[in-house]
């Protein structure tokens, strides 16, 4: 006779059963949903730091594809200077006069100053960055002998861009040596 009261008591779910099923199952979709919507919400990062790389990488392809010599490209002696004294209009820091869009004649074009960081909006053919981001050039003078050296303190560049969007930044560096054939 027990076994059999036993039998009946065993018959489904009792009302606190089911309500911490309820709750434990509620409480693991609530968790995977969390998970879900914290991944959907951070998968566009990658997107927009592959993008600032995109365009640091193209402004310092753009500025290492300039040149760097001792004259203006104008210049009759623009290949055979073997310094500065030698040219008839040596080149200067920052873009010369009537010097229209980007690429500039020479790496030292994209900045006004050494040192003094420059910032652009746009692309080489003037197309904007998309919305957020910005990039700063900055140019400075290094030597790449020991002090003392035959090697001139401006023979080489340091080139940095930097690319800005939303509360992070991709840095790019790279060097450039004088280009003078018959130095």
């Amino acid at each position: 006779m027990t076994a059999r009261r036993t039998m009946r008591r065993q018959r489904g779910l009792t009302m606190i059963e089911l309500v911490m099923f309820i709750v434990i199952v509620s409480t693991a979709v609530v968790g995977v949903l969390g998970v879900i919507s914290y991944n959907t919400r951070s998968s566009a990062d990658p997107i927009r730091q592959k993008q600032a790389m995109a365009i640091a990488e193209s402004l310092v392809d753009e500025i290492r594809a300039a040149r760097f010599s001792w004259c203006d490209i104008s210049d009759p002696d623009f290949l055979t200077a073997t310094s500065a004294a030698d040219c008839t209009k040596p080149e200067g820091v920052g873009q010369e006069a009537g010097g229209g869009l980007r690429p500039f004649d020479n790496v030292n074009d994209y900045v006004g100053t050494y040192g003094v960081p420059q910032t652009y909006a746009t692309d080489v053919i003037g197309t904007p960055f998309p919305a957020g981001y910005t990039a700063t050039v900055t140019i400075t003078q290094a030597g790449f002998g020991p002090a003392g050296s035959a090697v001139p303190a401006d023979a080489g560049l340091r080139i940095q861009v930097t690319v800005n969007y939303d509360n992070s930044a991709v840095t790019l560096e790279s060097w450039r040596s004088r280009y003078a054939p018959n130095n």
